[in-house]
Order: C-alpha cells, then structure tokens, then sequence
C-alpha cells in the first residue's frame, strides 16, 4: 500500500521530477578482507527505502527500535507527513507534498527476514558496507527523527504493514526533495558515490551497480 501511495503521488508530479543518474565512481565502500556487513535496498515501484538487520545497529543508535523488540529487521522509509499517513491518496494531497510540505515523517517496519520473502515481489538490492558505513547508514536514519529533545520519536500511529509505525522526521518533502533523495543520502553517508534523485528508478539503476540484485520485480511491473 506504501508503494502504492507514493506511486500515485509520482505520477501526479512526475513530468517536474525528471532526473539522471550520475557516473557511480567505485563498487563500493568495503576494502577487501575487511568484515562486511549487509544492507537492502527496497523497491516499491516509485518509492526506495533501506532495510537494515536490527543486530546490527549501534545500542546507542536508533532508540525508536525498541518499539520492534521482536524483529529482526527494521526497513525505513521517509517522506511528506500528511500524504504518507492518509488513508487514502488524492491529486489535493499529491500537489500539496510536492509545493507546500508542512513536514515529514519515517515508516519504519519490523519484520522477520529473510527481506526477499517478506518483500515478494519487489526488487531487492543488496550492499555490502564496512562496519563503519553501516554505523554511519544507521546514524543519517537516526538523525532523521524529530525527538524534540526526547530521548525517543513517540510513534505518530500505525503504518501499513502488520508491525509498522509512522514517526515525526526531520526536512521537507519537495520535487528536489523526495524520498529517493532521502535513500541516495542515506547511502552516500554510508560511503557509496551515489547521484541523489528526485524518482527511483536512477537511484535503483545505481545501487545496481554498486550491489547485487538478490530479487528482481516480475516482468511486468
């Protein structure tokens, strides 16, 4: 449904959101022998987001986690807090993401892996990142929560898979300012040399090259 929603929101903006890829410059991150761990980059139709295992994350890190005890992956998307959450998407709200954010919010799932199976049918990418650009992956997402000097985000409600929740983020939604961009950044902290991107196919058809697809979308996505 997530996928779904961002999607009628791309469409309805789309011709003022063309962007190219830039030039990937390096295959990643990780020198050779250094331990590695893994990061996903999921594919939902025009909307990208990153699932991380939560054994990995620092304790210090990401306190919104708790919220999820149980999983053993936590997968984060961002954007415009008012179209993400409604229940139903609409040309109104589409316009109003795009030229007049009033703010953003995280989806954040919990869920058991392996990611490809409880992702069926959505392209997965996997990439390999030393235990330094995952900590940094991991700080960027953590940084993007509005605590307003909590120690914690306090959950804005229910997402729209069985264990997810929506939480107050941090930056505005826009056309240069997507949730892809926020995927792009994400990774770019994390070491790759990746072009940010307003849609998801250039930073899909990057992260590609930089990491290998374990799943691929069917045929007639």
């Amino acid at each position: 449904m997530a996928a779904l929603k961002t999607s009628t929101l791309l469409l309805g903006v789309v011709t003022a959101c063309c962007a190219c890829a830039g030039p990937v410059k390096d295959p990643g991150p990780a020198n050779t022998g250094e331990p590695v761990s893994s990061v996903y980059l999921i594919g939902h139709g025009w909307h990208t987001g990153i699932a991380v295992k939560q054994a990995d994350i620092p304790h210090h890190l990401w306190p919104e986690r708790q919220d999820f005890s149980d999983a053993e992956y936590l997968e984060v998307g961002w954007g415009d807090r008012e179209f993400y959450q409604a229940p139903r998407s609409s040309l109104a709200l589409a316009l109003k993401a795009a030229f007049a954010s009033r703010g953003s919010v995280l989806h954040v799932i919990g869920f058991q892996g392996p990611v490809t199976r409880y992702f069926s049918g959505l392209e997965v990418i996997e990439l390999k990142l030393s235990s330094h650009g995952r900590d940094r992956l991991v700080r960027y997402v953590h940084d993007t929560f509005a605590r307003e000097g909590g120690s914690a985000a306090a959950s804005l409600g229910p997402g729209f898979y069985r264990q997810s929740r929506f939480y107050p983020a941090r930056g505005t939604f826009s056309l240069a300012n997507t949730c892809n961009t926020w995927t792009a950044k994400a990774l770019q902290a994390a070491g790759y040399s990746i072009t940010p991107a307003s849609t998801a196919e250039p930073v899909i058809a990057q992260a590609r090259q930089l990491g290998q697809v374990i799943q691929s979308p069917p045929p007639d996505r």
